[in-house]
C-alpha cells in the first residue's frame, strides 16, 4: 500500500513539472509573438535594414543571402529590391533565437520623415506619436548598429572593433536581459546564455575518437570539431570560398592571397597597439574599465582573473603548496618556486655591464650596483 502511495506522489510531481514546462513554453511563445510584431512595425515604418550575418567578406542580406562588402550597399539593396511581402514572409522564420541585427544608420521614420537617433527612441516614437501599437512590456532583443564611417564602433559606448563578430559579442554588455548565475555576464537572449553556460559545466568529458579528456563539454566538442572532423572547416574565405580549419590560417590566406590589410587595434586612452582584438579587449577591461569581478573573501581587494585571486589568497592562508625537489623549500606560489629554481640551475641572467659579474637574483645585482658602483637601478 505504501509503495502505491509513493507512485502516486511521483506521478503528481511529474505532472506538476510538465505543467510548469508547458506554461514556460506558452510564455516564451507569447513573448516571441510580441517580438515579431514589434519587428514588423519597425521594418514597415523605417529605413532600418536587418542583417543576417557577416561572413568575413561582407554583410549578408536577410531576404536573398547576397553579400555586400559595405553596409550601405546592403541597405540600398534591401530597400530597393525587396518588397513588403518578402519582408512579411521573413518574419515567419525570423527571430527564432529571439534577436535580430539591425542597421539603424541614418534612421528615418517613413511616416513623418523625422530622423531619430536610437532604436529605443524610434519604438517610442511609433507608439506615442503615430499611435502604432507596440508591445512595450518585453525586453528589447534587437541589436542596433550604426555604420557612419569606415570604423566599426558600438553605437552606444563608441568602443572600436576590427571585426563585426567582436562588435556583435560586445553588444551583450549593453543588453543584459539574461544573467549568468556563475560569472554575472549578461546576454540578450536565452539561447546565447545557454551556449555560454556550457563554459561552466565541469566534469570529465572524454573524446570519442582519441584518448584526450577535457574538464568541460565545450572543450571536448571544440576538440572533436577542429581536430577530428575534416569535413567541417568553419573558417571560409569570403573572397574565393576556400575553407580552413584554423582561423589564423584563414587570416594568413587573406593577407597573402587577397592582400587584405588588418589594422592593429590601438587603445585611444594610452596609444598602445595590439596584435589582435582579443588582446585589445583584455587590455581595456583590465586597465581602463578596472574589471575586477573576482573579490577576495578575506579583504577588500579584487582581481581581474581567478589566477590573480588564488595567488593573492595565499597571503591569508599561508599555504605553501609548491616544494623545491632539490632543497625541499616550500613556496606559496608557483612563480616564486620557478624563480627559486634558477639558483639550483645557476641561471645568472642579471649581469653587471660595468665589470661583467652576473647574479641569479635581481636583488643581488641591484645591491652590487650600489655597493660597487654607487648606482641606483
Amino acid at each position: 500500500m505504501l509503495h502505491s502511495h509513493k507512485n502516486v506522489d511521483n506521478d503528481e510531481t511529474a505532472d506538476a513539472h510538465e505543467k510548469k514546462r508547458a506554461k514556460n513554453r506558452s510564455e516564451i511563445g507569447e513573448e516571441l509573438r510580441k517580438h515579431r510584431f514589434n519587428l514588423e512595425q519597425i521594418l514597415r515604418n523605417s529605413n532600418i535594414t536587418p542583417i543576417r550575418c557577416h561572413r568575413g567578406y561582407g554583410y549578408v542580406c536577410c531576404f536573398c543571402a547576397k553579400e555586400f562588402p559595405q553596409p550601405a550597399d546592403l541597405k540600398t539593396h534591401t530597400l530597393q529590391v525587396h518588397s513588403e511581402k518578402e519582408k512579411a514572409r521573413l518574419l515567419d522564420g525570423f527571430l527564432y533565437k529571439f534577436h535580430a541585427k539591425l542597421d539603424i544608420t541614418g534612421l528615418e521614420c517613413s511616416i513623418c520623415a523625422n530622423t531619430i537617433d536610437t532604436l529605443e527612441e524610434f519604438i517610442n516614437h511609433l507608439h506615442k506619436i503615430h499611435d502604432i501599437k507596440m508591445h512595450m512590456d518585453i525586453k528589447n532583443q534587437l541589436f542596433p548598429f550604426k555604420f557612419d564611417n569606415d570604423e566599426l564602433k558600438c553605437c552606444i559606448c563608441h568602443n572600436k572593433y576590427q571585426k563585426f563578430k567582436s562588435l556583435l559579442e560586445h553588444m551583450n554588455v549593453h543588453y543584459r536581459n539574461f544573467i549568468c548565475p556563475d560569472c554575472n555576464a549578461g546576454f540578450i537572449n536565452r539561447s546565447i546564455l545557454a551556449e555560454h553556460s556550457k563554459k561552466h559545466m565541469l566534469g570529465v568529458f572524454a573524446c570519442g575518437i582519441c584518448s584526450k579528456v577535457f574538464d568541460t563539454l565545450r572543450k571536448k566538442q571544440s576538440h572533436e570539431k577542429f581536430v577530428h572532423d575534416d569535413k567541417k572547416l568553419p573558417n571560409k574565405c569570403g573572397h574565393c570560398g576556400e575553407k580552413f580549419k584554423d582561423y589564423r590560417k584563414k587570416e594568413e590566406h587573406l593577407v597573402s592571397v587577397h592582400g587584405v590589410v588588418h589594422k592593429r587595434p590601438e587603445c585611444e586612452a594610452c596609444s598602445r597597439s595590439f596584435k589582435n582584438q582579443k588582446d585589445y579587449n583584455l587590455h581595456i577591461r583590465r586597465l581602463h574599465l578596472m574589471d575586477k569581478r573576482h573579490k577576495c573573501p578575506n579583504c577588500d581587494m579584487a582581481f581581474f582573473t581567478t589566477g590573480e585571486l588564488k595567488s593573492h589568497v595565499v597571503k591569508h592562508t599561508g599555504a605553501k603548496g609548491f616544494q623545491c625537489a632539490v632543497c625541499h623549500k616550500s613556496y606559496g606560489r608557483r612563480k616564486t618556486l620557478i624563480e627559486h629554481m634558477r639558483i639550483h640551475n645557476n641561471d645568472k641572467r642579471f649581469k653587471c655591464e660595468r665589470c661583467g659579474v652576473a647574479f641569479v637574483q635581481k636583488c643581488r645585482w641591484r645591491g652590487h650596483m650600489w655597493t660597487k658602483h654607487e648606482e641606483h637601478v
